[in-house]
């Protein structure tokens, strides 16, 4: 978040609102974008790292497009209108927020009509004299005009360092050059595969979505390998292959914030958690592993619910089945399934040079002078977790290096460098974002409107005397509804944070706690929105067993879904909280 840019659609997908659509093969052409980083019509996200899987390596084998119905066939039984009332609300509900997201301007031009917004504001609440007093220093907190000589003045001299300075910035690009390499040398494609390639029936659906949790480090490339091979693996198992598409797409959508390894969205979401966080306390640092524990925990707990909700409730449809029957495997689907002995050599090598930098890493923290320790011997104040960014991106660039190298993928150390180049191109889109994202931020942080909004926002909480667990569960119920329309997580969370994180803080709820939520409420509504190019996507993969599916027929499985998942987590988190364990280190 998870994890924007300008999303690339993939070529010949059907339209979702014509049962009869064609399909093509809806592997997309184009690589997508930065993990939570992307838009669709709207806010999109995820944001996470771009690339797609590496030719030499690709994970499914193009699927023939399917012929048109003639234009006087009648419709199929299962196309038509829900029975459920409910459903049919929920499809009414889908129509309408496809309509409003497809009204919403492109995100680089929605930020810039927020700052006009700030702007104007800004005139109007300084010339009414608004202000509150910050209950930790007795500061008074005016609000400033931006259209005044002063703010004209920041403005413009201080575009490029509003840009410069903008914390995701640096951090996205340092953690996005490691992950490219990896990506390009098929080192995510050949993982997923084997994780889930034999695995015994009985818990297919546990190790698909689980599997989708571990590639939520791969970002967006999840989905362009993950569905389609979802497919397979449950066409192997003598399943359909529509619940096999709907399994991989829900796991890594509705748990995108959710993974058992550190990704991006850790690094996006911390360093606009910290921004936010030091308008009350200079000091304060929100780290990349700030939510670990909580998000391994999740991890788990979604890739369980799924699986229960799928293979207690969902199999049991009717209308699960192809509309041909589906014989076995062809040579070349299961050449897309298998890893082949070279690429297993590979994966265990690269799993031992993967131990061995861990290795080094803990061997290098142990002793009590030890530059990676903090000022005083410390460990959550340490180069290594304030530096996560670079950890990272070395990581991953040395794991993708042996792997490339081992596989062939990379011949030559140029290859390494080629990559990391790609990567960063395919990250052009997001840059744009970020600039106007900078700005409005600036602007906002500047006039004072998001201290006075925390700070009047805390004393509201204060009168009505609510629990802390009631005020964040009411912040992500408001955050799920937002999601349905901004699907980027960082775009959102951009938003969100400079008015959420200090006014919780001066009630005494930490930052981390904040985020934390956070996560669990831009997770869950991706699947079921259909603002989501992934959405769309997923789509396409289920139309080529089904030709008359349509978004109501992807949603009808999504929904039920979503909303067992948004329940269990959130009461999870509830109990997290109360509890008071550790959300993650420091």
């Amino acid at each position: 978040m998870s994890t924007t840019s300008a999303q690339p659609q993939p070529p010949d997908l059907p339209d979702p609102t014509d049962p009869a659509a064609p399909t093509g093969s809806p592997a997309p052409a184009d690589p997508p974008d930065a993990p939570g980083l992307t838009d669709a019509p709207a806010l999109t996200d995820p944001p996470d790292p771009p690339g797609s899987p590496a030719p030499a390596d690709p994970p499914v084998a193009p699927a023939p497009p399917v012929a048109p119905a003639p234009a006087d066939a009648p419709a199929p039984a299962d196309a038509a209108e829900p029975r459920s009332k409910a459903l049919r609300a929920a499809f009414r509900g889908f129509a309408a927020i496809e309509t409003v997201g497809n009204k919403l301007p492109h995100p680089f031009w929605l930020f810039w009509i927020l700052a006009g917004v700030v702007a104007v504001l800004s005139a109007v609440l300084a010339a009414a004299g608004v202000s509150a007093v910050h209950p930790g220093t007795g500061e008074k907190i005016e609000v400033l005009n931006l259209l005044s000589r002063d703010g004209v003045t920041m403005a413009v001299e201080g575009a490029v360092e509003n840009y410069a300075a903008f914390p995701p910035l640096a951090t996205i690009l340092t953690v996005m050059f490691g992950i490219a390499v990896a990506e390009r040398s098929g080192l995510f494609s050949a993982l997923l595969r084997r994780m889930v390639a034999r695995v015994p029936g009985r818990y297919l659906t546990f190790a698909l979505s689980m599997t989708a949790m571990v590639s939520h480090v791969a970002g967006d490339a999840a989905y362009v390998t993950l569905i389609p091979l979802g497919a397979l693996v449950y066409r192997a198992a003598g399943r359909s292959p529509v619940l096999g598409c709907i399994v991989a797409y829900v796991s890594i959508s509705a748990g995108y914030d959710a993974s058992p390894s550190l990704t991006t969205t850790d690094v996006l979401l911390s360093s606009i958690s910290t921004a936010a966080a030091r308008t009350i306390d200079a000091d304060h640092v929100v780290s990349p592993v700030a939510n670990y524990f909580f998000g391994l925990a999740s991890s788990v707990l979604v890739a369980l619910v799924i699986t229960l909700v799928v293979d207690k409730v969902l199999a049991r449809r009717p209308d699960l089945e192809p509309d041909e029957p589906v014989a076995g495997l062809s040579a070349d689907e299961l050449k897309a399934i298998e890893v082949t002995p070279r690429q297993r050599r590979a994966l265990r090598v690269t799993g031992l040079v993967a131990l061995g930098y861990a290795a080094v890493l803990a061997a290098a923290m142990i002793p009590a002078s030890s530059p990676l320790r903090g000022a005083h011997g410390g460990i959550v104040d340490s180069p290594l977790i304030s530096g996560m960014a670079l950890v990272l991106g070395v990581f991953f660039a040395v794991l993708g290096t042996v792997y490339g190298r081992t596989t062939g993928t990379f011949a030559a150390a140029r290859d390494i460098v080629a990559a990391m180049a790609d990567g960063t191109r395919s990250m052009a889109p997001i840059l744009v974002l970020f600039f106007a994202i900078s700005q409005f931020l600036a602007y906002f942080k500047w006039t004072n409107i998001g201290n006075v909004l925390a700070v009047s926002g805390a004393e509201t909480l204060r009168d009505l005397r609510l629990d802390g667990w009631t005020v964040l569960v009411g912040i992500a119920v408001l955050i799920t509804l937002m999601n349905l329309l901004i699907t980027s997580g960082s775009a959102l969370w951009a938003l969100a944070a400079p008015v959420f994180i200090p006014m919780l803080m001066l009630i005494g709820i930490e930052p981390e706690a904040t985020q934390a939520v956070y996560r669990v409420a831009d997770s869950v509504t991706n699947c079921v929105t259909p603002m989501s190019p992934y959405f769309v996507m997923a789509l396409g993969f289920v139309q080529q067993y089904r030709k008359s599916a349509g978004i109501g027929t992807l949603a009808s499985f999504t929904i039920p879904i979503a909303a067992v998942v948004w329940v269990v987590w959130i009461a999870f988190f509830v109990a997290w909280y109360l509890l008071g364990l550790p959300f993650g280190i420091g």
